[in-house]
């Protein structure tokens, strides 16, 4: 039997080419570093190119090894690699004016042998001209548009891959002025390690068994590994022992605990990596490393959306400190077998089992781009969470749900408008940013919040300043009327208000002084509004009959809140609430007055007595009251909750859809 021998040395891509004919075996892959699938890699790949190019950095790609078979290398490792570098040189000599006869003649040497079409595109790309723009346009278009690209090459996966990387390669190098020299000068800025291995052939058999044997490092096990090393350059941990080092505890504790709590299909790497990314996101909205705000928002986007985009540079000594300080936080969480599922709902931000298995473990169930990744107001939550085991040694469960509750009442606070939609207050990534530093200020009084809420008088943060406003009301009169915590609590709970009080302190006309504030007519109003407002099955035609009675200034005209026109009839369109979350809309508007009269009076009395001892005025549209006073008539002839009245309001349609096209299946009323 033969020995195999191994030669290496360090080599750039036009030294390898020069030396031999460099040649991609058909038993090869496609070119998958060109996929839409794989722009992380292809970006980080080509970011790292560009970064040595314009700091005149070098860098080692890692080993490129194969054997010479008929005077020409064929690659067993390094493929992709080798492929964009092809790729950057033939857009260099091409942007630089260097396509000369020898050029061409050099990197024609490179050879795609996976399909015919591969190989025939690349030769077409050195022999033909193309002339680079100095914008950001896509080459590609240039390209496929060329009279000598056979459209029936778009189908090639690996030129759609190579051509996608050309395009990439334009918008990050058509600034770098002499690029082709700088890429073909001595010694060279980037290389590889070169290794031909002697009297083996590149066998079918022997690349799949090479393969099966080289599993790739999965995305964490490549940060962990950076991480490590950056932690190593830096002497961040010079004074800390090997037993509570990164490197120890990542591999022996944090891993046990990890194990036993986020297990997902035998493994926790991507649990890891979503607690570091978010650990990471929050760190860069305090810390600002990077200064430019959007900038730094857009690195926020990127790995809220793409967890594993996270790498090590991102972090600084103080927020790899947090970073370790939140694995042992949760260690001893996990070992103590703290409770912090908070006794109190939070609506739509529910955990399954708790927050930090939301964030490192179950999937965005509002999100689809973001599937594996928590939201943005999940991560509010987690970082709260943390702060207060961060900075409190001995855990209290009271003071650690006050705080919670607070948290809860800020990130719950929700946009609605007229048509119920409630989209999240903490739903971009300029909004967590914010979210991040007002928590992050607050938290220095998380130990007992409602006593130091009381005092406080500002803050520097103006993140959802209303809400601070409301919670430092309602903290003043916990402290100042302890006995009716719990009734202030009850009010926040409510699913039309979540946690915000504001309208009963309308309905109640509180001048937010404690000595003036009356507990009975408070507690009054959280009855009514649990009782009547606690529930989408509360919408009904009683409330709608009610409203309908109730007058402000003369009018009965509630359902001005919502327009439109019906041209069919020449009427104008208003809704009768289709949505139960419209009417957190409607209590905030202009027209909350006759909800807070609609509130005052049940009170006394319930919504449906409201419409039955309902005496009309001189003058009032025949119409309308029918509509109060005849059930049927919304019950069974008024389901869409949309109406139409008359311009002359003579009649009014019971429409039977939001916009019917005729007046079939409508009901007028007169």
């Amino acid at each position: 039997m033969t020995n195999s021998t191994y030669k290496g040395k360090i080599l750039g891509f036009t030294e390898l080419i020069q030396a031999h004919k460099l040649e991609i075996p058909i038993i090869q892959r496609d070119y998958a570093q060109g996929r839409k699938d794989k722009k992380e890699i292809r970006l980080n790949f080509l970011k790292a190119l560009y970064e040595s190019i314009t700091t005149n950095n070098p860098i080692k790609l890692d080993f490129i090894y194969g054997s010479c078979q008929n005077g020409a290398f064929q690659p067993l490792d390094g493929q992709q690699r080798l492929t964009t570098l092809f790729l950057l040189h033939w857009y260099s000599a091409a942007k630089d004016k260097e396509l000369f006869t020898n050029t061409k003649i050099l990197l024609s040497k490179f050879s795609y042998e996976t399909r015919i079409t591969s190989r025939d595109f690349c030769l077409a790309l050195i022999e033909n001209d193309i002339d680079i723009p100095d914008s950001n346009s896509n080459i590609s278009d240039l390209i496929i548009d060329s009279n000598w690209f056979f459209l029936s090459w778009k189908s090639d996966p690996t030129i759609d891959a190579m051509l996608r990387t050309i395009d990439d390669i334009h918008k990050q190098f058509n600034k770098v002025d002499n690029l082709w020299e700088i890429l073909n000068k001595k010694p060279n800025l980037i290389s590889f390690y070169y290794v031909e291995l002697e009297n083996i052939g590149l066998t079918d058999d022997l690349y799949i068994k090479m393969n099966a044997r080289g599993k790739l490092l999965t995305p964490f096990e490549n940060f962990k590994a950076s991480l490590q090393k950056k932690v190593e350059d830096e002497k961040w941990e010079t004074l800390t022992s090997i037993q509570d080092s990164f490197a120890f505890k990542i591999d022996t504790v944090w891993t046990d605990y990890f194990w036993h709590q986020f297990r997902k299909n035998n493994t926790i790497d991507e649990a890891f990596m979503r607690m570091i990314a978010s650990v990471c996101m929050i760190r860069q909205a305090i810390d600002r490393t990077i200064t430019k705000a959007e900038e730094r928002t857009n690195l926020i986007t990127t790995i809220q959306e793409q967890p594993n985009s996270i790498r090590p540079g991102h972090f600084t000594k103080s927020s790899f400190e947090y970073l370790t300080d939140t694995f042992n936080i949760y260690e001893k969480v996990y070992k103590e077998n703290t409770d912090l599922k908070p006794s109190f709902i939070m609506w739509r931000h529910s955990s399954r089992k708790s927050i930090l298995s939301e964030i490192v473990f179950d999937d965005n169930t509002y999100s689809t781009v973001q599937i594996n990744s928590a939201t943005y107001t999940q991560k509010i939550l987690f970082f709260a969470q943390t702060e207060y085991l961060k900075r409190n040694n001995t855990f209290n469960k009271e003071k650690f749900e006050e705080w919670m509750r607070v948290v809860r009442n800020i990130v719950s606070r929700g946009d609605v408008d007229k048509d119920g939609n409630r989209p999240d207050i903490v739903r971009s990534p300029q909004a967590f940013d914010g979210a991040v530093n007002l928590i992050n200020e607050l938290s220095e009084y998380c130990s007992d919040i409602y006593n130091n809420l009381s005092t406080i008088t500002s803050l520097k943060s103006q993140f959802a300043k209303e809400q601070i406003e409301e919670e430092k009301t309602k903290a003043k009169l916990i402290i100042q009327y302890p006995n009716y915590r719990e009734t202030i609590f009850s009010a926040e709970d409510n699913e039309l208000l979540r946690g915000r009080i504001e309208f009963l302190f309308y309905c109640m006309d509180y001048d937010k002084n404690p000595e003036n504030f009356d507990f009975q007519l408070f507690s009054t109003l959280t009855s009514v509004m649990n009782t009547h407002f606690n529930s989408e099955d509360n919408l009904n035609n009683d409330l709608r009959r009610a409203l309908l009675s109730i007058e402000i200034a003369g009018n009965y005209d509630f359902y001005c809140y919502w327009w439109s026109y019906w041209h069919i009839a020449g009427a104008t369109k208003r809704r009768l609430f289709d949505r139960f979350r419209e009417l957190e809309y409607f209590i905030y508007s202009e027209w909350r007055e006759y909800f807070k009269k609609l509130v005052l009076e049940l009170c006394n009395k319930d919504l449906e007595a409201i419409a039955t001892d309902f005496t009309p005025p001189v003058n009032f549209p025949k119409w309308k009251m029918r509509m109060i006073k005849e059930k049927d008539l919304l019950d069974k002839k008024g389901k869409s909750n949309y109406i139409a009245i008359s311009d002359d309001n003579s009649s009014c349609w019971l429409l039977k859809s939001k916009r019917p096209r005729d007046t079939d299946g409508s009901y007028e009323i007169k």
